[in-house]
């Protein structure tokens, strides 16, 4: 009986207007000219615009939608349905933690939830579900059944997820979120202070895996973070008036060589592919010895986020950069 209910309920994500209203296309150019137009249930998917890079996913909450990047490149668009009031859907950096594409809920009456990509282990994931135009979700994120399996397809743990936006006007935390540091398993560690250093620098918390820098303007400081952990953290100086929010990922070029580019992100697709300048690296001074350790470990795939959102160091609520509880708790 639990194979047939599975069975019916896949097929009804088949069936529905969502999975008929997908789009393949092979160019970007067309890809852009689809996704501007997006309604409720609808995506759009061309993988081959960019067929190999890290991957990135940027979730705009405001907008009900979900951009991902290859390369710096975007290959796909969709709308998303997030949480509802009451379970509202937390904002910041996440990493994937664990990948299950037949994955049952252990909370909400062992519903599936197909595709699913955890995010973290108090239950927020993307997967396949309900797409009404509007956030109904318990916190996940919701998206079109066949954008999730071809999402699924190209993505490996530790993959980075930005969740941004207000769509309603709620930013959930937890004890356990950033920047409240954690170790591997999910148990909290004990935080530090800057104290009259200007930095903390403790990469033995987490020796592999992604590295996310973010760059809190409103804060005036820059967190670093590997495989989701909290691995360093610095007082800055930004000169920056921009109130937008920017990613940039460090990628090898045609030539062979490093450098810094912008994602597009909604609201700034006019900067994808803009490679970083000078003048722009020259707004954030940090203390010497912290930038050379954490210049030190940049590779390919590096995520930078710029964002007026706090990181815990002023009043108000911080933005959840990873928020974690240990399975079992």
């Amino acid at each position: 009986m639990r194979i047939s209910l599975y069975a019916i309920i896949l097929a009804s994500f088949l069936a529905s207007p969502a999975e008929a209203q997908g789009s393949r296309e092979s160019s970007q150019t067309e890809l852009a000219r689809r996704a501007d137009s997006l309604k409720p249930g609808q995506w759009v998917w061309a993988p081959a615009a960019s067929p190999s890079g890290p991957v990135l996913v940027y979730v705009d909450l405001s907008r009900q939608i979900a951009t991902v990047y290859r390369n710096g490149v975007r290959i796909g668009v969709t709308t998303i349905s997030s949480g509802k009031p009451g379970h509202e859907t937390p904002t910041g950096v996440f990493t994937i933690l664990q990948k299950d594409a037949k994955h049952r809920s252990s909370t909400y009456n062992n519903a599936p939830m197909p595709y699913q990509q955890r995010l973290t282990w108090d239950g927020v994931a993307l997967h396949a579900g309900g797409l009404p135009g509007y956030p109904e979700s318990h916190g996940c994120i919701h998206l079109p059944f066949e954008f999730s399996r071809a999402l699924f397809e190209i993505t490996s743990l530790g993959v980075t997820v930005v969740i941004q936006g207000d769509a309603l006007h709620h930013v959930r935390t937890s004890d356990f979120s950033l920047l409240s540091p954690f170790d591997a398993k999910g148990r909290p560690v004990e935080t530090e202070t800057l104290g009259t250093a200007g930095y903390v620098w403790e990469p033995q918390r987490s020796t592999t895996g992604p590295l996310t820098i973010v760059v809190s303007k409103s804060d005036q400081r820059v967190v670093v973070m590997r495989s989701g952990v909290e691995i360093g953290r610095s007082i800055a100086k930004i000169d920056d008036r921009d109130s937008g929010s920017h990613v940039i990922t460090l990628l090898r070029s045609a030539s062979g060589t490093l450098q810094w580019s912008y994602l597009g992100l909604p609201g700034h697709e006019e900067e994808e592919g803009k490679v970083l300048d000078e003048s722009v690296i020259n707004r954030l001074q940090l203390p010497q010895p912290f930038y050379e350790n954490v210049k030190g470990l940049f590779v390919p795939g590096t995520t930078i986020l710029i964002t007026q959102s706090a990181v815990g160091t002023s009043p108000g609520e911080p933005i959840t950069v990873m928020d974690a509880i240990a399975p079992g708790m």
